[in-house]
């Protein structure tokens, strides 16, 4: 025999293997002899021709055949397996139900780690988009927005970007319309869109003679405003309203995308707005409102283009040495723009996303645990089976089918209950991120799903398959009702449970940690009392306001209307009140008879407000005055500062009477008093170094109405409201809150985050004792005639009890032990997470174990319990 000869049947075997092993078995013998045959017959009458011919004819039939014979065999095995689980419909419930809920939970989060994390950015050229930022590190100034000189001057100068880009935000009043509206308005330059490649729904974007001085005043919608506002109406294009007190018309509608910084209504080129086109802005310095954007030239890294733009800030640090501190070591700061979006939202959806994971590997543990005990009543059957002739693969195949079909379902399950979750999701994800808008099932999302239910298919199908025993002979004398799955399968079970404890154990840590943050949140003392405060934000119309002489008298009679209203117990105004989140204004100064330090001039919020603001939030006055009818705008300036403010820069010194300056001593302000600490910027932060000006002295457009009452502050917005346009019925109120709202808005992220990890620490603990449960009540019907034996020579029901109970709380304590040494090692990744608390709390350890053992405890006691009433004569006589 030749060497091809010898080689054909091992070739032919090989290409058998394309056909399931059960078509081999039948026929794969009989297939490789007839093929040696027609091999021979071929060589003689075709030689190496004809063999070539014979095999490209034989593969192409077994190409064919093996999907057919494949997809048979599924269907063989589908349908039987929906026979057996239509036959323990109990089961298939509880395994698609706890299945359906991991799958759910991790594709919930996916989805938003895919949209806000993974996806690129919906900007063209997204990773070449900078947020770039100005900062001295040895002065403590970090994250300062910049000048429009100094913008002209990165624009110029710098040779790593091919477009810098400015922003700022301002509010405004719409007219033309049924009522004045107050319109959240970006102040962008003509080609901010371009570089975002955003380009118009409708009309045009803006062009650079938009931008040139005296140029007709142009707006672009954005297109939530568009929809609110004008129901969507594409006729609005071409519109005109007025806008401080100039026909501005409407040119174009923006499409749906994420708006960075913030959300705005409508937009206006820079020559448009009369603040940043005044000259007090174009050719100072030192007012430094604009944020700056930019995008890299490509090839260009970020670290490139900071070292180019931060040499250009060093370049005006030395040419306009006036402008800036002594010694200051100006640079600038660039972040790539997806990691400035993502950057509050990646570390919580992560963290979710890992808790999720947890929950799954959970749910897969206990469909396996509840595969294994269905295994019990299943050997007799897989035994006859093996006896027909049917082998290990042919088994293991059906068996995993039937946890196939099972994941397959819970995946559905799991994706109805993450799409119905969706809008709860996102709202929750805009806390974060502007991306939130973005979450949505996609197609990598539905590929996710499926990907995890044939991961948990395999998972929860592997063990039952490999844990089938191998001796026909004692499987077959056994049978089904005290058939057991030996040791080594019990030590296999044991084993899931305990894990499922130990990270059951993790998720109630974290949720735990969590939750006594939030509870350490809420206990934080604020400084001020916001029960029973209306706030009321608007913006005074800036071509009518335009000198203090007008705004004051407008302030003076509405106070004067709303205080004469029934309910008011006091009312006033502030530039900015704690937790609305507005921009803070930070100003450095200086002390009389003091020299800056090395870092600088010390640095502090600054705010403007009534005199009633002290009462209105009942932040306490320490010592010297409150603001009063002596601070009028041609008195000495004076000012308030907190406690920390008099501690840090007076120390035990009494601060009234010292004089500190705002503008580089051009003029000098005396401190008539000190005032409590306020936590202005959020309950999770320090307390803020606060400034406090007269609005007398200082009068603003843009303050917002705050006032005490007696009741529901809310009951009396419409009544505020109409004062207002009774001082002025151009004048349109913003946005209207109580004080309590803005404080509960402030923890909302962590409470929502809390109640999250909740959920799947619940879930988890749930599935955990359901398991702990199952498990015991299997190990109790298996031991029914031991049972009997003990209590026929003796054993009380209370040892009976004691010994169930005592198994499965060693598997709960062996878990619990488990869980403690892998949560020591993992909960400092939750630090950040944290508030008031360490991540090894010894008390939250202890709860979350005696927690987790009374779970357990309970799970157990009804196995133990059912035990404890075996009749000893009816379990020997069974056996």
């Amino acid at each position: 025999m030749t060497e091809p000869e010898r080689r054909t049947p091992k070739r032919f075997r090989m290409l058998l293997r394309l056909l399931p092993a059960e078509f081999r078995g039948d026929y794969g013998p009989e297939m490789e002899q007839v093929f040696v045959d027609q091999r021979e017959e071929a060589a003689r009458e075709g030689g190496k021709i004809g063999i070539w011919r014979l095999w490209w004819e034989t593969a192409k039939g077994i190409f064919t055949t093996a999907p057919r014979e494949h997809l048979s065999m599924l269907r063989q095995d589908s349908t039987f397996a929906l026979r057996m689980m239509s036959k323990n419909l109990g089961f298939t419930i509880a395994a698609i139900m706890v299945l359906g809920l991991g799958i759910g939970a991790n594709t919930a989060i996916f989805s938003v780690v895919n949209a806000v994390l993974l996806k690129p950015l919906p900007y063209q050229h997204g990773d070449r988009l900078l947020m770039m930022r100005q900062s001295t590190p040895r002065s403590g100034l970090m994250g300062r927005n910049v000048s429009v000189p100094e913008l002209m001057d990165y624009r110029r100068q710098s040779r790593s970007l091919d477009a810098i880009v400015e922003y700022h935000n301002m509010q405004f009043i719409l007219l033309g319309r049924a009522e004045p509206e107050q319109v959240e308005t970006g102040v962008v330059s003509w080609n901010y869109f371009d570089i975002f490649g955003a380009k118009p729904l409708l009309g045009r974007n803006f062009a650079p003679d938009d931008e040139k001085t005296g140029a007709p005043a142009v707006l672009l919608l954005s297109y939530e405003y568009w929809l609110r506002s004008f129901g969507g109406d594409p006729t609005v294009v071409g519109k005109v309203f007025r806008m401080n007190d100039k026909p501005h018309t409407v040119i174009g509608v923006l499409p749906p995308f994420p708006q960075y910084p913030q959300e705005n209504d409508v937009y206006m080129p820079t020559t448009a707005c009369p603040f940043r086109s005044g000259p007090h802005m174009i050719g100072n310095r030192q007012m430094r409102m604009v944020r700056m954007f930019g995008r890299m030239k490509p090839g260009i890294k970020p670290a490139v283009a900071e070292a180019d733009l931060s040499a250009v800030a060093a370049a005006m640090n030395r040419e306009f040495p006036n402008d800036y501190a002594e010694g200051s070591d100006l640079r600038v700061d660039v972040t790539p723009l997806k990691t400035e979006l993502t950057h509050d939202a990646r570390p919580t959806m992560l963290f979710l996303l890992a808790a999720a994971g947890f929950v799954l590997l959970i749910a897969c543990a206990n469909v396996a645990n509840l595969n294994l005990a269905r295994m019990v009543r299943r050997e007799r059957e897989l035994g006859v089976r093996t006896a027909m002739g049917a082998n290990r693969s042919r088994l293991f195949r059906q068996l995993l089918t039937e946890s196939a079909l099972l994941a397959l379902f819970g995946g559905a399950l799991g994706l109805l209950l993450a799409t119905s979750g969706m809008q709860l999701l996102a709202a929750y994800v805009a806390r974060f991120t502007p991306r939130a808008r973005e979450v949505h099932i996609d197609l990598t999302v539905l590929l996710f799903a499926l990907g995890i239910a044939l991961f948990v298919s395999v998972l929860t199908g592997t063990a039952p398959a490999v844990a089938r025993r191998e001796n026909l002979i004692t499987t077959l004398k056994e049978g089904g009702t005290q058939a057991t799955l030996g040791s080594a399968r019990g030590r296999l079970r044991s084993a899931l449970i305990v894990a499922q404890v130990a990270v059951s154990f993790l998720l109630l840590i974290g949720a735990g940690l969590t939750v006594r943050s939030l509870i350490n949140l809420q206990h934080v003392d604020p400084g001020f009392h916001p029960e029973n405060v209306l706030t009321i934000q608007f913006s005074l119309d800036f071509s009518r306001y335009t000198t203090n002489e007008k705004i004051l008298p407008f302030w003076d009679s509405l106070l004067q209307k709303v205080q004469a209203l029934p309910g008011v117990v006091s009312v006033g105004a502030a530039g900015v009140f704690p937790l609305d989140k507005s921009p803070a204004f930070n100003n450095q100064f200086d002390i009389e008879g003091q020299q800056g330090n090395d870092r600088g001039k010390p640095v502090a919020e600054l705010n403007v407000i009534t005199p009633s603001y002290l009462q209105i939030m009942s932040i306490p006055l320490l010592s010297g005055r409150n603001f009063d009818g002596r601070d009028r705008p041609d008195s000495p300036r004076v000012a308030l500062i907190t406690q920390s403010v008099a501690q840090r820069h007076w120390h035990n010194q009494d601060p009234v009477g010292r004089r500190i300056s705002l503008d580089n001593g051009a003029h000098w302000t005396q401190i008539i008093g000190v005032i409590g600490d306020v936590h202005e910027t959020g309950l999770d932060a320090p307390v803020d170094n606060l400034i406090y000006l007269p609005f007398a002295q200082y009068p603003q457009n843009g303050p917002a109405l705050i006032a005490r009452t007696e009741g529901d502050p809310l009951a009396i917005a419409r009544a505020v409201v109409q004062r207002l346009y009774e001082v002025d019925p151009n004048q349109p109120a913003g946005r209207i809150q109580s004080l309590e709202q803005y404080r509960a808005d402030s923890i909302a992220a962590p409470r929502l985050t809390a109640n999250l990890l909740g959920l799947f620490a619940l879930l988890a603990l749930a599935i955990a004792a359901a398991g702990i449960g199952g498990v015991m009540s299997l190990a109790v019907s298996q031991r029914v005639h031991e049972i009997g034996v003990r209590m026929a020579i003796g054993a009380r029901p209370a040892e009976i009890v004691r010994m169930i109970l005592s198994q499965g709380m060693g598997l709960a304590l062996v878990g619990v032990i488990i869980g403690v040494a892998t949560a020591f090692a993992l909960t400092s990744a939750v630090k950040s997470f944290l508030f008031g608390v360490t991540p090894n709390d010894p008390a939250t350890f202890l709860t979350v174990a005696a927690v987790l053992a009374t779970a357990a405890l309970a799970a157990c006691y009804l196995p133990a319990r059912r035990a404890a009433q075996v009749d000893p004569l009816r379990a020997l006589r069974t056996e």
